[in-house]
C-alpha cells in the first residue's frame, strides 16, 4: 500500500510550549490508524496542522500527493473531519446544516438530496431531519457530524475523539458504519481516541508524548514490545500455582498468572501439562501498552 499522508520534521511552538517537535510519521492507504497521547501530547495540533487551520512553524505535509504549502485547498477537499467538539449549528435543523455544508463542496439540488438520503440510511438519522440540531441528544449530534464529514466522500476521514461520552449502542454503529466505508469505499481513518479497545483494532499506532513520537507500531508489535502474556488457569488450587514460581492473582474462579511471552508460556505448559486442561492466554492490553510507554494512563 502506499502512503496517503507523510508528515516529516513537523514542528510547531506556542511562544516556549514546543507543542509538536520534529514529528515524522506515515499513514498508508486504506488503513486505521491510531494517533495517541495524553491531553496537551500535541495530536490536535498536528490534526489542526493537516486540516490547513494551523500554521507550522517548520517540516512538510503531503496528504494525497497534495503539499500543505502549495495545494492547501486541494488537500482540504479530500479530508472530512469529525472534530471533538460538535461544528453544527443548533439553531438550525439537520436538513438545513448538511445542506449549507454540502452547497460549500458544490453538492447541490438533487445530487444533495441523493447524498442525504445514502448518509441518512447509513447512520439510521431519517426521523431526525427536520430536528434543531441543538435539540438532539449526544449520540444523535455525533451522528450528523459523521455525516457532515462524509458529505463529499473524502478518500480520509479524520475523528478526533468521536466516541468520547457516547452509549456503547451508537459506539458500535459509528464504528459499524466506519467499518463499512473502509471496506467498500477504501477510506483511510485517522483516529485519535481515549478508548483501547478502539486503538486495539487499528493497522498502526502512534503514541505521543509531549509533541514527540515515544513509541510507534502495530498493536501486536506494541504489546509484544511492551506487556508480557497472561495465562488465565481454571481448576487448580493456589498452592499448585504458587509451585509454578510464576506472578499470579486470584480471580473469581481461576488464578491470573503473568509471564514475559508467548514462548514463557508454552514453556511453563509443556513442563506442567497436569495443571494446563483449562487455561488461556491472552497478550497484554492497549491499556498496558501505553502504560507502560508514558508511565500514565490514558485519561479522559
Amino acid at each position: 500500500m502506499s502512503n496517503i499522508i507523510e508528515i516529516k520534521h513537523l514542528n510547531k511552538s506556542f511562544g516556549e510550549v514546543l507543542a509538536v517537535q520534529d514529528l515524522s510519521f506515515c499513514v498508508k492507504e486504506g488503513e486505521l490508524f491510531a494517533f495517541l497521547g495524553v491531553n496537551g501530547a500535541g495530536k490536535s495540533t498536528t490534526i489542526n496542522i493537516m486540516c490547513g487551520q494551523l500554521g507550522k512553524d517548520s517540516g512538510t505535509v503531503f496528504i494525497d500527493g497534495n503539499d500543505l504549502d502549495r495545494n492547501v485547498d486541494q488537500l482540504k477537499r479530500g479530508l472530512g473531519v469529525v472534530f471533538q467538539n460538535s461544528v453544527l449549528d443548533g439553531a438550525l435543523t439537520v436538513y438545513d446544516n448538511l445542506q449549507s455544508r454540502a452547497a460549500l463542496y458544490g453538492i447541490t439540488g438533487t445530487a444533495f438530496k441523493k447524498r442525504l438520503g445514502e448518509l441518512a440510511t447509513l447512520l439510521d438519522f431519517e426521523d431526525l431531519l427536520k430536528r434543531a440540531v441543538g435539540k438532539l441528544s449526544g449520540g444523535q449530534r455525533r451522528r450528523i457530524d459523521i455525516a457532515r464529514a462524509l458529505l463529499h466522500r473524502p478518500k480520509i476521514l479524520i475523528l478526533d475523539e468521536p466516541t468520547t461520552g457516547l452509549d456503547p449502542q451508537t459506539r458500535k454503529t459509528i464504528w459499524d458504519v466506519i467499518a463499512d466505508l473502509r471496506r467498500e469505499e477504501g477510506m483511510t481513518v485517522f483516529l485519535t481516541t481515549h478508548y483501547m479497545e478502539e486503538a486495539a483494532e487499528a493497522d498502526y499506532v502512534v503514541i505521543l508524548e509531549s509533541g514527540k513520537i515515544a513509541a510507534e507500531g502495530t498493536p501486536l508489535e506494541l504489546k509484544n514490545r511492551y506487556t508480557g502474556d497472561y495465562i488465565t488457569l481454571y481448576g487448580v488450587t493456589e498452592e499448585q500455582v504458587r509451585a509454578l514460581g510464576a506472578a499470579y492473582e486470584p480471580m473469581r474462579d481461576a488464578y491470573r498468572l503473568a509471564v514475559a511471552d508467548t514462548a514463557a508460556a508454552t514453556k511453563l505448559i509443556l513442563e506442567n501439562p497436569q495443571l494446563f486442561t483449562d487455561y488461556e492466554i491472552t497478550k497484554g492490553k492497549m491499556d498496558d501498552v501505553f502504560l507502560a510507554v508514558t508511565g500514565r494512563g490514558l485519561t479522559q
